[in-house]
């Protein structure tokens, strides 16, 4: 591995260890008994609460998720399902796939994960690689991608229907189940065998294997991450241990739960105990938020950039004396919270001017997330300095953190109580992590994945041989132990000139200057000058162009019009004010269409594929430097 440059055994502090060790002491052995203990703790209070079909929240006890959790259990155990085979879902975020998931372990099982948004060959490829005895389906969409390769899957037994309408009255398969149907039968087995259920979570052993996670990959296909049950144990308790949220919390959870992030959220729920509202829209995500009231949420930072940027837009629309006051409220802001980050608290006038600016504009904006948000959570990519310290200027925190699928995501966060803006905080206790001489960020710890499934190769590439995963990210440990990532190391361009350049900070920073950016690609590596792709926000143009003359016109004519152009290069020379002579952007161009999941620009949890699309753009990119 080479001499370090620094180590940090853990930067958590010797209360959090403490607290941590403790709970280790008395683990459960896991994740299924971790629930399973959960519902005898907190029976009757609240655990879940999800939209009925009228859109109204209904709330669910622990206990009546616990009953749920052992019929679909049973009902998988009637199927054969056997300790330690595969159960797959294929679902957007709903409490179906948090029942499904608690289930699958419950009976002994390991979960494997698909997102719905996954092409029918990568469907086939998880289904065949993990070997997957069922499939639970959220859809007909979902269903279909299985059907198209059922043939070449002789592992798979059956599919569980979640929506019971996608299931054909004629010519019905038998091996095709409704979620309803499959609880009856679990139900029955559990009136005959009322321990069938608990003899298969007893029998679990933390070194068992719980979740399967494809990565969705920025490139190549998806890879099988191996991580047991110790490990989700191991997360929820030093969540915990750390403080990050407490009982009495009530989480909004959109995150898409294919996805490691999403996973730890519930493996801080299961060891702390606080209540959950699910809903995968993220169309309704604000007007949920607003009704549920929550006092946390994670997201990714994509969700904190566009509400910036729509703010930012709509206060210079309305221009005169709104923008005045905006802009008035956030000068206050901003020196509320240099103070604020150095441990003190306004007084005097700047304590009173700071009242009249939250009456007048912060206010507002929290109200928005529904007036009790204690903090919000970001991760899966980087998140700008810039747009933490705008929130902050709000009275809004975000906390940053910092984790890869391979880590069980959690692995670094920022505390409610002590956090640095553009750094991802310390480690959870029990986690240890050191740079590389080339900075490379490794981690060691009960999270890091037993390695990549039936692929010894690439797992060794990633492992060395005293437990230290290679993360591929380059990052820096400040003297207080924050971390803070600065690139992927494999996206670090390096010019023809021989200069090094890290795009993702360029990035982050060019979407906290320029309200109306969606994505950025910075592209530059053997080239004898840096360039970018640009795209803007569907709804930040639409109020753009409104104020602008273009009303009516359709998004791709407004942002490849002359004036959207030099409206962009405006914000593109101040990124460039600030960056060094060889890493300003010389040519850019604003693409005709956003970039997407869908289209595979970007992965399920917003991560940037950059090499897709340098490839789609090769034209674009090859024409600034002809």
């Amino acid at each position: 591995m080479g001499e370090t440059t620094k180590t940090v055994r853990s930067s958590a502090t010797a209360e959090e260890e403490r607290r941590l060790a403790a709970r280790m002491a008395t683990a459960p052995a896991s994740f299924a008994a971790m629930f399973a203990e959960r519902v005898e703790l907190s029976g009757p209070a609240e655990a879940f609460r999800s939209r009925d079909g009228d859109g109204n929240w209904v709330p669910q006890t622990w206990q009546e998720t616990g009953d749920q959790v052992a019929e679909v259990a049973a009902g998988l155990i009637t199927l054969g399902v056997e300790p330690q085979q595969r159960v797959a879902i294929a679902s957007g975020t709903r409490l179906e796939w948090i029942v499904a998931d608690l289930a699958i372990m419950s009976a002994g099982a390991a979960t494997t994960t698909i997102y719905p948004t996954s092409t029918p060959e990568d469907v086939e490829h998880i289904l065949r690689d993990s070997g997957s005895r069922v499939v639970i389906a959220e859809d007909a969409t979902q269903l279909e991608k299985v059907r198209a390769h059922w043939a070449s899957l002789p592992d798979l037994m059956a599919v569980v229907l979640v929506d019971a309408s996608a299931i054909a009255t004629d010519g019905a398969d038998d091996r095709i189940v409704s979620l309803d149907a499959l609880r009856e039968k679990g139900a029955a087995l559990l009136v005959d065998r009322p321990d069938a259920v608990r003899d298969t979570t007893d029998a679990v052993r933390g070194e068992d294997l719980a979740t399967l996670i494809y990565t969705s990959g920025t490139t190549g296909r998806p890879k099988g991450v191996r991580l047991r049950h110790s490990s989700w144990v191991y997360e929820g308790l030093a969540v915990d241990a750390a403080e990050v949220l407490t009982p009495d919390d009530l989480q909004y959870l959109w995150l898409p739960l294919s996805h490691s992030f999403g996973k730890v959220l519930l493996a801080s729920q299961l060891a702390t105990g606080y209540a959950t509202a699910v809903d995968g829209d993220l169309d309704a995500l604000v007007d949920n938020l607003a009704v549920v009231r929550p006092t946390i949420m994670a997201g990714a930072p994509r969700i904190y950039e566009k509400v910036h940027g729509r703010v930012v837009t709509t206060a210079e629309a309305e221009g005169g004396v709104k923008l005045k006051i905006f802009n008035w409220a956030f000068g206050v802001g901003r020196q509320v919270s240099a103070i604020r980050q150095a441990g003190g608290q306004p007084s005097g006038l700047l304590a009173v001017q700071h009242g009249i600016a939250d009456r007048l504009v912060f206010s507002k904006l929290k109200g928005r997330f529904g007036g009790r948000l204690r903090y919000f959570v970001s991760g899966a990519a980087a998140l700008s300095k810039e747009i933490g310290e705008w929130f902050h200027a709000a009275d809004i925190v975000i906390l940053e953190g910092y984790g890869l699928t391979e880590t069980s995501a959690a692995t670094f966060v920022n505390r409610p109580s002590r956090y640095r803006f553009g750094t991802v905080g310390m480690p959870f206790p029990g986690t240890e992590v050191r740079l590389d001489t080339d900075g490379e960020v490794l981690v060691r710890g009960p999270g890091v994945m037993d390695g990549y499934h039936n692929l010894p190769e690439a797992t060794a590439e990633v492992l060395t041989d005293d437990g230290w995963f290679r993360t591929g990210d380059i990052g820096e440990i400040t003297d207080e132990g924050f971390l803070r990532i600065t690139d992927r190391k494999k996206d670090l361009i390096k010019t023809s000139g021989g200069k090094y350049v890290a795009p993702q900070t360029i990035e982050s920073r060019f979407k906290a200057i320029c309200p109306l950016a969606s994505q950025v690609v910075v592209h530059g590596d053997g080239r004898n000058f840096v360039s970018a792709l640009i795209t803007l926000d569907a709804d930040a143009v639409t109020g753009w162009a409104a104020s602008h003359g273009m009303s009516g016109r359709s998004y791709r004519d407004v942002v490849t019009s002359p004036e959207v152009h030099a409206m962009v290069d405006g914000y593109v020379q101040k990124l460039n004010a600030t960056l060094g002579r060889w890493e300003t952007i010389k040519k850019f161009e604003v693409l005709p269409a956003d970039l997407t999941i869908e289209e595979g620009d970007l992965t399920p949890s917003m991560k940037l594929k950059r090499r897709a699309v340098e490839k789609k753009y090769a034209d674009v990119l090859d024409g600034f430097y002809a």
